[in-house]
């Protein structure tokens, strides 16, 4: 794959940023795209291990063949490129800007902490066959006469519409906010990902034959039995959108908010939509020279700390209830596998405070009810509070970042009722149930696919459900199917 000696000649490169000065004061991407002999160099890196974990069940949830796509970029054949990677993956585009990259990690490479760029290769890839026109509406031949309906146009639901449509169904893809993408669209800020390529793709899908429907918030706007009579199979792709309780005391001061409604919010504003929106506050939140608290350790976590740095927060704290991770991980140990190590997100290195070990104790709140700092501790390695280690951090507004239980109930699971199966587990989640083989849902021609099925998770595992799901309705449709799997 790639040149023979090429991992033992060029070092490992990656897409260079905009210095943290300047990337702050913009909602755009700053990742400075690499020239395309750069991006061959990298691709040529591509080692024949013999066995790729990268694309196994311990590197891409969706399978990419990527010493293939890897050799294609080396040699020149950037469309074969596109046309090997689009045969497992949809939308490159996507998970090349937002996705973690466990298939670095399960690189050979990776044992000498040099893995193949391949995240940036794929981002490439994409990037490049759009500038080469290589990327066009891929419309059925035949049409096989039957309706399908779309819940949801996040990943998964994007996903599932167009490989049905590509199928020969009628696809009509339902979504509840004013534009297709979901928490893509909403939740994922544009400095990570900006929205014309999801823009792209819905013209894509439009001139496959997908047909959208927006602003209907089904199970409210519609019933579900309307959508179960007109046709001939539903799929469910609602998302996970329900915050999970943090039990913190203190949270109905002003000030205090789950992170999603601050997400979605900025979004809207960088899209010129109304903050009003369906789901969620519309109580302007601004972090504009005021002192910013989160809540949690994770994506979403970073995401507001890098949103409230471009809104001019004078300083952002991140608390993290988890030990603070080692710098290096035991290769030996973890390799293929997502190893447990000190990470740190673009948004973090823009000047975020970081504490470890730090548990929530409660927010603090003047007599006006109005949030001034937050109570917190160190806590032991089963999460206890340590007596006599509390502290008060300043803050003007905080943000409760720690994940989500399941999608929002006063829609179509509202509408259901009793007839969808539903996973309650200790935690509070309220996924829909349905297995990984067929994805059917206890309800007659009803589906369900993503993270109203997994629970939070990455977008390239919701397109990987997108894509599995529609194969699989496509072969309770037909009795047969040639979709990939």
């Amino acid at each position: 794959m790639g040149k023979v000696t090429g991992f033992m000649e060029i070092d490992r490169q990656v897409a260079k940023y905009q210095p943290a000065s300047d990337r702050i004061r913009h909602f755009r991407e700053f990742t400075i795209p690499m020239s395309d002999p750069e991006v061959q160099k990298q691709a040529a890196r591509c080692m024949d291990c013999g066995i790729p974990y990268c694309h196994g069940p311990t590197g891409c949830p969706v399978h990419n063949q990527i010493p293939d796509w890897n050799d294609l970029v080396y040699n020149g054949n950037w469309e074969e490129a596109i046309r090997n990677l689009h045969s497992t993956n949809n939308f490159p585009e996507f998970t090349g800007r937002v996705c973690p990259a466990p298939c670095e990690e399960a690189c050979t490479l990776n044992l000498e902490d040099a893995p193949v760029s391949i995240k940036t290769v794929e981002q490439a890839i994409a990037d490049k066959a759009y500038e080469m026109g290589y990327i066009v509406p891929q419309p059925a031949t035949v049409k096989t006469g039957k309706k399908v309906a779309v819940i949801g146009s996040g990943p998964a639901g994007m996903a599932a519409a167009q490989q049905l449509a590509r199928a020969g169904h009628e696809v009509h893809l339902y979504e509840r906010e004013s534009k297709a993408g979901g928490l893509l669209r909403y939740g994922i800020p544009d400095f990570k990902m900006e929205k014309n390529f999801i823009d792209r793709r819905v013209d894509q899908m439009r001139g496959e034959g997908v047909t959208f429907h927006y602003g209907v918030n089904v199970g409210v706007d519609k019933p579900m039995a309307e959508m179960l009579a007109e046709h001939d199979a539903v799929l469910y792709c609602g998302g996970s959108e329900t915050p999970r309780d943090a039990g913190i005391p203190g949270v109905e001061f002003a000030g205090v908010h789950d992170a999603m409604p601050y997400l979605v919010q900025q979004n809207r504003r960088v899209g010129r939509e109304n903050i009003d929106s369906v789901g969620w506050p519309s109580d302007p939140i601004l972090a504009g020279g005021k002192h910013i608290v989160v809540v949690g350790g994770g994506d979403t976590a970073s995401d507001c700390v890098g949103t409230a740095f471009r809104q001019g927060a004078v300083k952002v704290t991140q608390l993290d209830i988890r030990p603070q991770p080692p710098e290096k991980e035991d290769k030996l140990a973890v390799w293929p596998f997502w190893a447990t190590k000190m990470r740190t997100s673009s948004s973090q290195a823009e000047g975020a405070v970081r504490e470890f070990q730090v548990g929530t104790l409660e927010f603090v709140g003047d007599e006006d009810g109005v949030l001034t700092g937050v109570k917190c501790c160190q806590v032991d390695d089963r999460r206890k509070p340590i007596a006599g280690t509390e502290f008060i951090i300043k803050a003007d507004l905080a943000f409760i970042a720690i994940g989500f239980r399941g999608p929002f109930t006063n829609s179509v699971l509202k509408d259901l009722g009793d007839q969808l199966a539903i996973n309650t587990d200790k935690r509070g989640s309220s996924n829909v149930i349905a297995n990984e083989r067929d994805y059917k849902t206890s309800v007659d021609k009803l589906w369900t696919a993503g993270d109203v099925r997994r629970g939070q998770s990455l977008v390239v595992w919701a397109i990987r459900e997108g894509r599995q799901a529609a194969r699989a309705i496509d072969e309770a449709l037909m009795g047969a199917t040639t979709l990939p799997r």
